[in-house]
């Protein structure tokens, strides 16, 4: 090798495998493996990669950056350089070997360099001992339950405030999908779409702690574009997610009704479609058919083809459900019940001030998205005035247009409100966002002209003297669905409410017949 670098004035790099065999031969600097290797000798967080590399230079010098960063990125099990003398002869050896997760966060460490001649390493041995005690480390690193992990990333124009907010709701929602969250990590970049959305260097030094840190995947707060996506999955084997499909997965665990299901296969099949790899267009315009069945269509197109049928028959499927709930809407318009929807971000207490209200029992845990399905209860007033209070999804800034698209037959539900009860957690950090994002989503669904009462909950979560100038800042009522006591206000402004509308449907209720109460009981 020495000899062929002095011939040809160029660095030659051997990739070996574990057992001593030459995977492959690199001339030049730039080390990049080949996709036949990189599925062969596949790394994870808890493992190494199985290869090690060894490459002449022309000048005696250590290790480059650059090729510790190679070492980490691509967890090599060993990388080394060898300096070649004038007359064509080994010279110095410089080696760098990874290190388990430690307290120090070191990544890496470089022995002492070495005349060629003099090495005396059993790689072999040392090589055992390292992944024992990489493995070792992961151990006391495991992540309880078996659950997955991530490092979150936020890379945007906004400041750093505003990524740190928007990483703590991150932080929520992987939570909620039962993701152990290891670190966090934000970075402003220039605004526009880049390939990897961040610089290739920022992100390598992500995945490069992803690895290190043994998370088993990457969560970037912000939509990766589709190509972005293609870009980032070939640079790295790491599973790579973003905010949308981090939504789109609490989502699948948390539908349970048959019309929940068709909406969430929906929206993650509308996502899914222009992110399919492979080949581009030629054959997507023929759309299956005469001169492209069978061995002459490839596996890309037929996945391409059979996503479009199935979206095309939950579509079908929507339209279906939606012809139902027009019906039980006509049923409930019969008897002129007035109609109050409960609407607001995720997690702000829509469900709990439900059940509260009307004596129910619906699910209603602290976290994100635990309600997907529209849900109806009655709530009476005194003079036998009655309503009906539905609870609905919540929402989120940036809510992905495939979620507003697929659920846009379930938030019909709201037109039919009489009042729209804006629900909103007086003890988040953003109140002002959170109020704005809810308003977007209402202005795109048509939906702002509906009258709407602010109501801020969780209000027993603020001290005292804050929660009265908060209130009037924002003309809204503040409550505690824990401490039914502070309830008082809202059903006053409510029933005073109810008593104008009723006064204009001519003062009284037709009574619910049993089939009906069953109706209005029921979820949607």
């Amino acid at each position: 090798m020495c000899q062929l670098t002095l011939d040809i004035r160029r660095s030659i790099a051997v990739l070996l495998t574990r057992r001593g065999l030459v995977q492959e031969i690199i001339v030049g600097t730039d080390l990049s493996l080949s996709p036949t290797t990189l599925t062969k000798f596949r790394a994870g967080p808890r493992s190494l990669r199985g290869l090690r590399l060894i490459r002449t230079q022309l000048h005696d010098q250590p290790l480059s950056q650059e090729s510790l960063t190679d070492l980490a990125f691509l967890r090599l099990d060993l990388i080394g350089t060898l300096s070649v003398s004038p007359d064509g002869n080994p010279g110095h050896l410089y080696l760098a070997h990874l290190l388990p997760p430690n307290g120090t966060g070191q990544l890496f460490k470089i022995l002492k360099t070495t005349p060629f001649h003099h090495c005396s390493m059993p790689f072999d041995s040392f090589i055992a001992e390292l992944e024992a005690e990489v493995q070792s480390a992961r151990a006391h690193h495991a992540v309880k339950d078996a659950t997955e992990s991530a490092i979150l990333v936020s890379a945007s124009p906004q400041g750093r405030a505003e990524q740190e907010e928007r990483l703590v709701e991150l932080t929520e929602l992987a939570t909620s999908a039962e993701v152990t969250v290891i670190d966090r990590m934000a970075q402003r970049t220039a605004d526009g779409h880049q390939r990897y959305l961040l610089g290739s260097g920022k992100l390598k030094e992500v995945l490069i702690q992803t690895l290190h840190k043994g998370a088993d995947m990457v969560i970037f707060d912000q939509t990766l574009s589709p190509a972005q996506s293609r870009a980032i999955a070939e640079m790295t084997d790491i599973k790579v997610i973003d905010r949308t499909q981090l939504i789109l997965d609490i989502f699948a665990r948390r539908a349970h009704s048959r019309e929940g299901k068709v909406q969430v296969e929906l929206a993650q099949l509308r996502y899914l479609l222009p992110r399919l790899s492979g080949k581009g267009t030629q054959l997507s315009r023929l759309g299956g058919g005469i001169g492209t069945r069978g061995p002459g269509e490839t596996k890309l197109e037929t996945d391409r083809r059979r996503i479009r049928d199935r979206i095309t028959h939950l579509e079908r499927e929507l339209t279906h459900f939606a012809r139902h709930q027009d019906q039980r809407r006509a049923r409930r318009g019969r008897h002129g019940l007035p109609v109050i929807s409960l609407v607001g971000y995720t997690n702000a207490g829509k469900s709990t001030l439900l059940n509260v209200l009307t004596k129910s029992h619906v699910s209603a845990e602290n976290r994100v998205f635990e309600t997907l399905d529209t849900t109806s209860r009655r709530l009476r007033f005194p003079q036998d005035r009655e309503v009906i209070i539905t609870d609905t999804v919540g929402f989120i800034r940036d809510l992905p247009k495939e979620l507003v698209g697929a659920f846009r037959t379930t938030l019909e539900e709201l037109r039919e409100a009489d009042l729209l009860l804006h629900v909103v957690d007086a003890s988040a950090a953003d109140i002002t966002v959170q109020i704005t994002a809810v308003t977007a989503i209402l202005q795109e669904l048509d939906l702002d002209t509906i009258p709407r009462m602010l109501v801020f909950n969780k209000c027993d979560r603020l001290p005292t003297h804050q929660i009265e100038p908060l209130c009037r800042r924002y003309h809204a009522i503040g409550i505690s669905a824990l401490q039914p006591a502070t309830l008082r206000p809202l059903l006053t402004e409510l029933a005073t409410h109810v008593q104008s509308l009723t006064a204009g449907r001519g003062g009284s209720f037709n009574s619910p017949t049993q089939d009906d109460t069953l109706i209005l009981a029921s979820r949607s």
